[in-house]
Protein backbone atom coordinates (compact mmCIF):
# COMPACT_ATOMS: atom_id res chain seq x y z
CA UNK A 1 0.00 0.00 0.00
CA UNK A 2 2.62 2.74 0.69
CA UNK A 3 4.71 1.25 -1.98
CA UNK A 4 1.28 2.35 -4.31
CA UNK A 5 1.15 5.60 -2.64
CA UNK A 6 4.52 6.40 -3.17
CA UNK A 7 4.82 5.23 -7.17
CA UNK A 8 1.20 7.01 -7.47
CA UNK A 9 2.37 10.45 -5.78
CA UNK A 10 5.98 10.36 -8.02
CA UNK A 11 2.98 10.22 -11.47
CA UNK A 12 1.07 12.92 -9.97
CA UNK A 13 3.98 15.24 -9.25
CA UNK A 14 5.11 14.79 -12.47
CA UNK A 15 1.94 15.44 -14.14
CA UNK A 16 1.05 19.05 -11.47
CA UNK A 17 4.62 20.29 -12.64
CA UNK A 18 3.97 19.79 -16.49
CA UNK A 19 0.42 21.54 -15.88
CA UNK A 20 2.22 24.34 -13.43
CA UNK A 21 4.90 24.94 -16.72
CA UNK A 22 1.41 24.75 -18.74
CA UNK A 23 -0.36 27.71 -16.91
CA UNK A 24 2.73 29.47 -16.44
CA UNK A 25 3.19 30.07 -20.27
CA UNK A 26 -0.76 31.12 -20.72
CA UNK A 27 -0.27 33.61 -17.63
CA UNK A 28 2.61 35.43 -19.33
CA UNK A 29 1.10 35.18 -22.46
CA UNK A 30 -1.72 37.08 -21.14
CA UNK A 31 -0.71 39.47 -18.63
CA UNK A 32 1.67 40.74 -21.49
CA UNK A 33 -1.53 40.82 -24.01
CA UNK A 34 -3.29 42.55 -21.48
CA UNK A 35 -0.88 45.14 -21.44
CA UNK A 36 -0.86 46.44 -24.90
CA UNK A 37 -4.87 45.20 -25.72
CA UNK A 38 -3.90 42.79 -28.21
CA UNK A 39 -2.61 39.26 -28.27
CA UNK A 40 1.19 38.90 -27.84
CA UNK A 41 3.14 35.26 -28.57
CA UNK A 42 6.43 35.74 -26.28
CA UNK A 43 9.31 33.45 -26.82
CA UNK A 44 8.84 31.61 -23.03
CA UNK A 45 5.58 31.01 -24.27
CA UNK A 46 6.94 28.24 -26.32
CA UNK A 47 9.82 27.78 -24.06
CA UNK A 48 7.89 26.63 -21.49
CA UNK A 49 5.17 24.91 -23.61
CA UNK A 50 8.31 22.61 -24.46
CA UNK A 51 9.74 21.78 -21.59
CA UNK A 52 5.59 21.42 -20.13
CA UNK A 53 5.11 19.25 -23.26
CA UNK A 54 8.16 16.90 -22.31
CA UNK A 55 6.64 16.28 -18.65
CA UNK A 56 3.20 15.85 -19.36
CA UNK A 57 4.20 12.59 -22.36
CA UNK A 58 6.04 11.24 -19.77
CA UNK A 59 2.97 11.77 -17.31
CA UNK A 60 0.51 10.09 -19.91
CA UNK A 61 2.72 7.56 -20.25
CA UNK A 62 3.26 6.41 -16.74
CA UNK A 63 -0.44 7.14 -16.22
CA UNK A 64 -0.99 4.06 -19.20
CA UNK A 65 -3.34 7.07 -20.68
CA UNK A 66 -3.03 7.02 -24.82
CA UNK A 67 -5.25 10.09 -25.17
CA UNK A 68 -2.35 12.39 -23.26
CA UNK A 69 -0.02 10.85 -25.33
CA UNK A 70 -1.28 10.93 -28.57
CA UNK A 71 -2.42 15.01 -28.07
CA UNK A 72 1.24 15.82 -26.61
CA UNK A 73 3.16 13.46 -29.57
CA UNK A 74 1.76 15.89 -32.22
CA UNK A 75 2.24 19.45 -30.29
CA UNK A 76 5.75 18.28 -29.32
CA UNK A 77 7.44 19.10 -32.40
CA UNK A 78 5.05 22.54 -33.08
CA UNK A 79 6.26 23.89 -30.33
CA UNK A 80 9.96 23.04 -31.42
CA UNK A 81 8.78 24.54 -34.58
CA UNK A 82 7.83 27.84 -33.08
CA UNK A 83 11.24 28.21 -31.22
CA UNK A 84 13.00 27.88 -34.75
CA UNK A 85 11.17 30.54 -36.44
CA UNK A 86 11.27 33.05 -33.53
CA UNK A 87 15.09 31.53 -33.24
CA UNK A 88 15.27 30.58 -29.78
CA UNK A 89 15.74 26.80 -30.44
CA UNK A 90 19.25 27.70 -31.90
CA UNK A 91 20.48 28.94 -28.28
CA UNK A 92 19.93 25.50 -27.26
CA UNK A 93 23.35 23.26 -26.73
CA UNK A 94 23.47 20.99 -29.43
CA UNK A 95 23.19 18.23 -27.03
CA UNK A 96 19.87 18.99 -25.54
CA UNK A 97 18.44 19.45 -28.80
CA UNK A 98 19.22 15.95 -30.35
CA UNK A 99 17.80 14.77 -26.90
CA UNK A 100 14.59 16.73 -26.68
CA UNK A 101 14.07 15.99 -31.00
CA UNK A 102 14.95 12.02 -29.79
CA UNK A 103 13.06 11.58 -26.57
CA UNK A 104 9.31 11.28 -27.71
CA UNK A 105 10.51 8.27 -30.27
CA UNK A 106 12.35 6.75 -28.03
CA UNK A 107 9.45 6.38 -25.29
CA UNK A 108 7.19 5.16 -27.97
CA UNK A 109 10.04 2.63 -29.76
CA UNK A 110 10.44 1.57 -25.61
CA UNK A 111 6.64 0.62 -25.48
CA UNK A 112 6.17 -1.47 -28.90
CA UNK A 113 9.93 -2.82 -28.68
CA UNK A 114 8.37 -3.74 -24.77
CA UNK A 115 5.63 -6.34 -26.12
CA UNK A 116 1.80 -7.07 -25.54
CA UNK A 117 2.20 -5.82 -22.12
CA UNK A 118 2.41 -2.06 -23.07
CA UNK A 119 -0.25 -2.61 -26.08
CA UNK A 120 -2.64 -4.52 -23.44
CA UNK A 121 -2.02 -1.51 -20.87
CA UNK A 122 -2.84 1.44 -23.46
CA UNK A 123 -5.52 0.05 -25.29
CA UNK A 124 -7.17 -2.67 -23.06
CA UNK A 125 -6.94 -0.94 -19.68
CA UNK A 126 -9.82 -1.94 -17.62
CA UNK A 127 -9.51 0.89 -15.87
CA UNK A 128 -9.85 3.44 -18.87
CA UNK A 129 -12.96 1.61 -21.54
CA UNK A 130 -12.29 1.74 -25.03
CA UNK A 131 -15.34 4.43 -25.72
CA UNK A 132 -13.47 6.61 -23.12
CA UNK A 133 -10.00 6.50 -24.94
CA UNK A 134 -12.03 7.11 -28.28
CA UNK A 135 -13.55 10.21 -26.71
CA UNK A 136 -9.98 11.57 -25.02
CA UNK A 137 -8.37 10.66 -28.22
CA UNK A 138 -11.10 12.87 -30.06
CA UNK A 139 -10.86 15.68 -27.50
CA UNK A 140 -6.79 15.88 -27.90
CA UNK A 141 -6.92 15.62 -31.63
CA UNK A 142 -9.26 18.84 -31.70
CA UNK A 143 -7.17 20.35 -28.67
CA UNK A 144 -4.24 19.46 -30.73
CA UNK A 145 -5.74 20.72 -33.84
CA UNK A 146 -5.61 24.31 -32.84
CA UNK A 147 -1.51 24.15 -32.81
CA UNK A 148 -1.55 22.33 -36.20
CA UNK A 149 -3.59 25.68 -37.22
CA UNK A 150 -1.23 27.67 -35.59
CA UNK A 151 2.01 26.70 -37.21
CA UNK A 152 0.37 26.93 -40.89
CA UNK A 153 -0.64 30.47 -39.93
CA UNK A 154 2.18 31.46 -38.49
CA UNK A 155 4.52 30.02 -41.37
CA UNK A 156 2.12 31.86 -43.59
CA UNK A 157 2.98 35.32 -41.91
CA UNK A 158 6.50 33.94 -41.36
CA UNK A 159 6.49 34.64 -37.80
CA UNK A 160 5.01 32.94 -35.10
CA UNK A 161 1.86 34.43 -34.12
CA UNK A 162 -1.96 33.16 -32.15
CA UNK A 163 -4.47 33.91 -33.90
CA UNK A 164 -8.25 33.96 -32.85
CA UNK A 165 -8.75 30.30 -34.55
CA UNK A 166 -6.55 29.29 -32.00
CA UNK A 167 -8.05 30.21 -28.80
CA UNK A 168 -11.88 29.22 -30.05
CA UNK A 169 -9.76 25.72 -30.72
CA UNK A 170 -8.42 25.82 -27.34
CA UNK A 171 -11.88 26.38 -26.15
CA UNK A 172 -13.30 23.87 -27.24
CA UNK A 173 -11.15 21.52 -27.19
CA UNK A 174 -10.36 22.33 -23.45
CA UNK A 175 -14.29 21.68 -22.18
CA UNK A 176 -14.02 18.24 -23.95
CA UNK A 177 -10.74 17.13 -21.76
CA UNK A 178 -12.76 18.95 -18.86
CA UNK A 179 -15.18 15.97 -19.66
CA UNK A 180 -12.82 13.69 -20.07
CA UNK A 181 -10.75 14.21 -16.83
CA UNK A 182 -14.01 14.02 -14.58
CA UNK A 183 -15.06 10.72 -15.79
CA UNK A 184 -11.11 9.81 -15.84
CA UNK A 185 -10.64 11.39 -12.58
CA UNK A 186 -7.95 12.92 -12.91
CA UNK A 187 -7.28 15.66 -11.11
CA UNK A 188 -4.00 17.00 -12.43
CA UNK A 189 -5.67 17.26 -16.01
CA UNK A 190 -8.41 18.52 -14.67
CA UNK A 191 -7.46 21.76 -12.88
CA UNK A 192 -5.11 22.27 -15.66
CA UNK A 193 -8.05 22.54 -18.38
CA UNK A 194 -9.64 24.76 -16.04
CA UNK A 195 -7.62 27.15 -15.77
CA UNK A 196 -6.84 27.15 -19.25
CA UNK A 197 -10.39 27.81 -20.46
CA UNK A 198 -10.47 30.93 -18.56
CA UNK A 199 -7.48 32.34 -20.51
CA UNK A 200 -8.86 30.67 -24.02
CA UNK A 201 -12.30 32.91 -23.29
CA UNK A 202 -10.50 36.10 -22.22
CA UNK A 203 -7.73 36.05 -25.08
CA UNK A 204 -10.82 35.70 -27.40
CA UNK A 205 -12.34 38.56 -26.01
CA UNK A 206 -8.94 40.37 -26.63
CA UNK A 207 -8.88 39.21 -30.47
CA UNK A 208 -12.30 40.07 -31.25
CA UNK A 209 -11.45 43.74 -29.68
CA UNK A 210 -8.29 44.01 -31.43
CA UNK A 211 -9.76 42.77 -34.82
CA UNK A 212 -12.59 45.62 -34.33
Amino acid sequence: MHQWFSDHAIIYLVGLVAQLLFSARLLVQWILSEKVKKVLTPELFWQLSLAASFLFFLYGWLRDDFAIMLGQTITYFIYIRNMQIQKTWQRLSLYLRLFLWAFPVLILFYSYSNGQSDIERLFFNQSIPLWLIVWGSVAQVVFTFRFIYQWIYSEKIKRSHLPIGFWLLSLAGSLMILTYAIIRKDPILFLGQLFGSVIYARNIMISKKESK
